[in-house]
C-alpha cells in the first residue's frame, strides 16, 4: 500500500434513518470481512538507504507448522556454532511472514524480500517477536519451518538466504531479539547454548551491545516471577577474545525496590538508558551513571512508558539523532487508557506530549529524520507511520501511514462506533477499574428513544492484556448490528501501574469475575443498555473468567466461551515453561486451583451457554467443553456446542472464524434477546430450545 497523509475520517450524517429493534440492524460489515482482511504488523526496521520494511503476517497466505516445546532456557549466544536438547510439544500453524520493503517512488508497489518457501517468525519463549535485525545492507531473520537463522543481503536480488545456524532436522533450537556486535563480526541473539556469554538464571531478554562493542546490557529473571513481576538489568564487560569477564546488576538486584527493569539502549555517547517500574509502581526511564552505580529519572510521570515482556522486540523509546550534544528520546507512554507520544530533552530536562492520531502506540523507532510509529485509534486500525517533526522537536509537520492490518475498513467509517473509556466502582469499596464502552451505531438505523441495547461483555485475551479503545472490526460487527459492546480491563490489566496489575495475583478467577459483574451492572444502573439482555464473552484465559463469570455469579444471563479455560489444574500442569508458575501466581493453593475451576461446578451453570471448541487443542482438551455441554443438556438449559476439526487453542481458518461470531451472534439473539438478526444465518442447533 502506498503512503498516505492520514487525517481524522468525517462521518456524513444519513438523510433518514429506518427505527429498527437494537439487533436487528443489517450492517456491510460482515462476518466474511472479519474473518478474512486483517493482516497483522509483527516488527520493522529501515535499510541503509532509509527505506523502511516492514513483518507482515497474512491471512491469505498459510505458513507452516511449528512445534512447541516444553523446556528451555536463553542464554545469549555468538553464532556460528550451537548446540542444543529441547523436549517437543505440540503443533501451532503459523500464517506466512513476509519482510515488505517500501517503494522508492510514490505510486510504485512496496516489494516482498523474502524469498518464497521463507517465513520470517521465531517461536523463541512461545510467543515469538525479535525475528529479525537489519544492519546496513545485511538481514538476519528466523526462518519459521525450522527455526535456523540466515543471512540475506538486501541488494542482491533474487539471492537465496544463507543459513547462519546449524540444521538440526527441525524447529528444536530457536533464537530472538538478536542485535549484530561490529567489533567481533558477530550475531549476539537470546536462545540455548553454544558459545555463551550470560547464562544460569531462567529467561533473558534484550541483550543490547553498546557502539563500541565493550559492554553488553541484558535482562533476566527467574521463577517463580514473570519479567513484570520482578527482574534484573546487567551489564557485562567484553573483553578482547569477546567474553564477558565482569558483570555489574544495575537494577533490580536487591529485596527493596521490588521492580522489573526492561528495554536497556546505549546512547551513541555510552551512556545506558532503561525503564523501570521503582517509581510508585509506573514503568518509567531511567539512566545509569557508570562512574558510581547510580540510578537516575530521567522524567517522572504516573504512565506507564512500556507494556509486559510477553514477545521479543518491543521498542518504547528511541534516541532522536540530532547535531547537538543531548539526549533527545522520542517514547510512547499510556496513561489514563490513551497512549501518547512524548519528546524528553534528558538536558533539558524538559518533558512534551507531540499531537498524533493515535491513541494506542505500541512501538517507537528513530531513523534519520523521522520517526516510525506503530499504533491504532478509534479510526485507524493497526498501522505503521512515518512522522516527521519540526526543527524544535515539538509538533508533527508530516503523518503519513506507511502501511495498515485493513485498507478498507475506511469504507465503513459511518458505521463505526466511538469507544467510551468509562471508570466504575468495583467490589471493593473506593476502588475503580476500567473498560471501554461502544454503544450500538449505524448510520442506516436507529432504535426507538425508549428501547435499551442488548450488551456483548467482552473478558479480553487474559491476564496482563488490556482493552485499547482502537478500531476491531470484530467490535464493529456487533455495534453496527445494534449490539452496545464493553471490553473490560480488569484488576490485573497494564496501563495502571503495578499496583493495579497485581491485583490479580492470588486471585484470577475472582478478582477479574467481580470487575466483569460490577461494569455490567454499572452500565445498566445508568440506563446504557438492557438489563436482561447482557451477555459475556471471552476466548482463552478471557473464556475462563467468562465461564467463572457464569458459573459462580448470576449477572449475565448468556454467554459463549471460545476454547476457554475450564479447569486451572490441567492448565498449570501443561503449561510450558516460560509460563509454568504463573498459574499459581495468579490463583495460589491447589485447594484454589480446584475451587475456582468452573468443570468442577457445572450444576452451577443457570442460563444459556454456547461453546466454541477445536478438537486439536492441547491447552483446553476437547473434553472440557464436552463435560460443559453435556451438564447444561442434562439439567434443561438451553446449550449448543461447535467443534471444529484441525483447529487448535484459537482459529485460524477463516470460515471458523466467521462462523463463530456469527453462531454467537444468533444464539444470543435467540435465547436473551428474542428478536431475529438480519443476516441470513443459519443457527446452529439448540439443545432444550430448538
Amino acid at each position: 500500500m502506498a503512503a498516505s497523509t492520514a487525517s481524522l475520517p468525517q462521518t456524513s450524517p444519513a438523510p433518514h434513518k429506518t427505527t429498527a429493534p437494537y439487533g436487528s440492524w443489517k450492517s456491510p460489515i460482515t462476518a466474511d470481512l472479519v474473518s478474512g482482511s486483517e493482516k497483522r504488523l509483527e516488527g520493522f526496521s529501515v535499510d541503509s538507504l532509509g527505506r523502511l520494511l516492514w513483518l507482515e503476517s497474512r491471512p491469505s497466505e498459510s505458513g507452516h507448522v511449528a512445534f512447541m516445546r516444553s523446556s528451555f532456557k536463553f542464554p545469549i549466544v555468538s553464532l556460528p556454532f550451537i548446540v542444543a536438547l529441547i523436549t517437543l510439544l505440540p503443533l501451532r500453524i503459523f500464517r506466512r511472514a513476509v519482510l515488505v520493503r517500501e517503494p522508492e517512488r510514490p505510486g510504485v508497489e512496496p516489494a516482498d524480500i523474502t524469498p518464497k518457501g521463507f517465513s520470517v517468525r521465531t517461536t523463541a519463549q512461545e510467543y515469538g517477536g525479535g525475528a529479525f535485525r537489519v544492519l546496513r545492507d545485511v538481514l538476519v531473520f528466523s526462518n519459521n519451518e525450522d527455526q535456523r537463522l540466515y543471512k540475506h543481503s538486501l541488494s542482491s536480488g533474487g539471492s537465496t538466504p544463507l543459513p547462519l545456524t546449524p540444521d538440526y532436522g527441525g524447529p528444536v533450537v530457536r533464537y530472538a531479539d538478536g542485535v549484530f556486535d561490529s567489533r567481533f563480526n558477530r550475531y549476539v541473539a537470546v536462545r540455548e547454548e553454544p558459545k555463551v556469554l550470560v547464562g544460569g538464571n531462567d529467561f533473558y531478554a534484550f541483550p543490547r551491545v553498546d557502539q563500541n562493542g565493550e559492554r553488553l546490557a541484558w535482562i533476566e529473571w527467574s521463577h517463580p516471577s514473570m519479567h513484570w513481576d520482578k527482574a534484573e538489568l546487567w551489564v557485562g564487560y567484553i573483553s578482547d577474545e569477546g567474553d564477558v569477564y565482569k558483570r555489574i546488576c544495575v537494577a533490580g538486584g536487591g529485596t527493596s525496590p521490588v521492580e522489573s527493569p526492561t528495554e536497556p539502549r546505549w546512547s551513541t555517547r555510552g551512556e545506558l538508558f532503561f525503564i523501570t517500574d521503582r517509581h510508585k509502581g509506573f514503568w518509567n526511564i531511567y539512566k545509569w551513571i557508570e562512574q558510581n552505580g547510580e540510578v537516575l529519572s530521567v522524567y517522572s510521570l504516573d504512565a506507564e512508558f512500556t507494556r509486559p515482556l510477553w514477545v521479543f522486540g518491543i521498542s518504547s523509546y528511541d534516541f532522536i539523532q540530532t547535531d547537538e550534544q543531548s539526549n533527545i528520546l522520542a517514547c510512547s507512554y499510556r496513561q489514563n487508557g490513551k497512549s501518547y507520544l512524548g519528546i524528553i530533552d534528558e538536558v533539558q530536562n524538559s518533558f512534551s506530549a507531540v499531537d498524533v492520531p493515535f491513541t494506542y502506540i505500541t512501538n517507537v523507532m528513530s531513523e534519520g529524520h523521522f520517526l516510525y510509529i506503530e499504533g491504532a485509534s478509534a479510526f485507524h486500525p493497526a498501522s505503521l507511520a512515518k512522522v516527521t517533526l519540526n526543527d524544535h522537536k515539538s509538533k508533527v509537520v508530516d503523518f503519513q501511514i506507511m502501511w495498515c492490518s485493513s485498507s478498507d475498513s475506511q469504507k465503513y467509517k459511518t458505521y463505526f462506533s466511538m469507544p467510551e473509556l468509562i471508570k466504575f466502582p468495583t467490589s471493593v469499596t473506593g476502588q475503580k477499574a476500567y473498560a471501554y464502552f461502544y454503544p450500538p451505531c449505524n448510520s442506516d438505523y436507529q432504535a426507538d428513544p425508549e428501547e435499551k441495547p442488548p450488551l456483548v461483555l467482552e473478558s479480553h485475551g487474559g491476564p496482563t492484556d488490556e482493552a485499547r479503545g482502537i478500531l476491531n472490526l470484530r467490535i464493529q460487527y456487533w455495534t453496527s448490528r445494534g449490539w452496545a459492546f464493553v471490553d473490560v480491563n480488569y484488576g490485573g490489566s497494564t496501563g495502571y501501574g503495578r499496583e493495579y496489575r497485581e491485583r490479580l495475583l492470588g486471585s484470577w478467577g475472582i478478582v477479574d469475575v467481580n470487575d466483569c459483574c460490577s461494569c455490567a451492572k454499572f452500565l445498566v444502573d445508568h440506563g446504557k443498555v438492557d438489563g436482561e439482555c447482557i451477555c459475556i464473552t471471552g476466548c482463552s484465559a478471557g473464556g475462563y473468567t467468562t465461564l467463572a463469570s457464569l458459573a459462580f455469579r448470576e449477572t449475565f444471563k448468556a454467554g459463549a466461551s471460545l476454547f476457554g479455560i475450564a479447569d486451572l489444574k490441567s492448565l498449570s500442569a501443561e503449561m510450558h515453561k516460560f509460563e509454568s508458575h504463573y498459574i499459581s501466581n495468579l490463583v495460589g493453593t491447589e485447594a484454589a486451583l480446584s475451587e475456582r475451576s468452573p468443570i468442577n461446578f457445572v450444576d452451577k451453570f443457570s442460563c444459556p451457554i454456547i461453546l466454541f471448541q477445536g478438537l486439536e487443542d492441547k491447552v483446553v482438551q476437547p473434553e472440557q467443553a464436552r463435560k460443559i455441554y453435556l451438564a447444561l443438556k442434562k439439567k434443561g438449559l438451553p446449550v449448543a456446542l461447535a467443534e471444529y476439526e484441525g483447529e487448535s487453542h484459537g482459529f485460524r481458518k477463516a470460515d471458523n472464524i466467521k462462523n463463530t461470531l456469527e453462531q454467537e451472534m444468533v444464539f444470543f439473539a435467540r435465547t436473551v434477546g428474542h428478536f431475529k438478526v438480519a443476516d441470513e444465518i443459519t443457527p446452529l442447533r439448540i439443545e432444550n430450545f430448538d
